[in-house]
């Protein structure tokens, strides 16, 4: 006669157990408006701080060529050489100039011997001595100019060797193999670095953009939904440029991490220009059924279970956010799990 009553004490607690605010106990989560960054994808294209032509210091004919585009060059490693074959002749005609003038030399120094014996054995004159070794100065002098225009000619000749100023990436080589140069063109662009981020913005954001402010800079590529699992880039906007120009605003932004890029290239950044107030929550109260986002929503006479649209993901003092755009407002508690 007593064997319900068991029975009907599991049941009752059974349904306890089901009831809202029995069993695990769950923390609430007051949803409250709080202000983040308006952020805005804009392309920025990677530029070089420095860009350094390697030019040629003589004129003459492209010989060698040991760079092509995108090689990594050294400070002084030998790019190219440039050949002029007058520097040949001129040599030459050097090298017979000095022999000329040293047989004058020669000549002149025992003309200046034959005096010095003359006038020490009394039979010769002072003025003879006098032109003796004036003579013999003037072929001393006349033999070390030409030595000295050998050695610009041959200094000519190893300037013909373009070297790099500088370590970097070959950004383009205009000439080629057999190509007549002068002095002063450029036969490589060497893209030293530092690399950074060239922005242009619509003119409306002028007031809002501030050197300083961190970006985001996506995956490498033009499409932000190209590889959503790597990971960002944080940047600073370095500096914001004081003119306008065709509407637009440039600002340069330093990122790390860009050194293999390619110069040129474009990607995705992501760039506060205002602030916008927004509803969150913890991600970890989210939950979806049949592709329909819920929140747990706490009310006077019990739980319900609210559909809600998200936005998008943020941090708010080292907690992960969610943007919830509607469904729910200023002062709701949430259940969390």
């Amino acid at each position: 006669m007593h064997r319900p009553i068991p029975r009907l004490s599991m049941a009752i607690l059974a349904l306890l157990l089901a009831l809202p605010g029995h069993g695990a106990s769950a923390a609430e989560f007051l949803v409250r408006a709080t202000t983040v960054p308006e952020m805005k994808a804009v392309f920025g294209q990677v530029e070089s701080r420095i860009v350094v032509p390697a030019r040629v210091r003589i004129g003459g004919t492209v010989r060698a060529l040991r760079v092509s585009q995108g090689d990594e060059v050294r400070e002084g490693d030998a790019i190219a050489l440039i050949v002029d074959d007058k520097l040949a002749l001129q040599l030459d005609a050097a090298q017979a100039k000095i022999a000329a003038l040293g047989s004058q030399l020669d000549n002149a120094r025992l003309q200046l011997e034959r005096a010095q014996q003359l006038r020490s054995s009394g039979s010769g004159t002072q003025a003879n001595l006098d032109q003796a070794r004036m003579q013999f100065e003037v072929a001393t002098n006349q033999v070390a100019a030409a030595k000295a225009e050998r050695t610009v000619i041959e200094q000519s000749a190893r300037e013909g060797t373009v070297v790099a100023p500088a370590t970097g990436r070959v950004l383009t080589v205009p000439v080629t193999p057999g190509s007549v140069v002068l002095a002063g063109e450029e036969i490589a662009r060497i893209a030293p670095g530092p690399y950074y981020l060239r922005l242009s913005l619509p003119e409306r954001h002028a007031a809002e953009i501030a050197e300083g402010a961190d970006v985001m800079v996506a995956a490498r590529g033009l499409t932000a939904s190209a590889d959503r699992s790597a990971p960002a880039h944080r940047g600073r906007i370095a500096k914001v440029y004081p003119e306008i120009v065709d509407g637009r605003v440039i600002a340069d932004v330093e990122v790390a991490g860009i050194g293999d890029y390619f110069v040129n290239e474009r990607t995705l950044v992501s760039i506060p220009v205002g602030r916008r107030s927004v509803l969150a929550v913890p991600p970890a109260a989210v939950r979806t059924l049949h592709g329909i986002d819920y929140v747990r929503l706490a009310t006077a006479s019990g739980e319900a279970d609210v559909a809600v649209i998200l936005g998008e993901r943020f941090d708010e003092g080292g907690q992960p956010r969610i943007e919830i755009l509607t469904g729910l407002h200023d002062g709701d508690r949430i259940v969390l799990p």
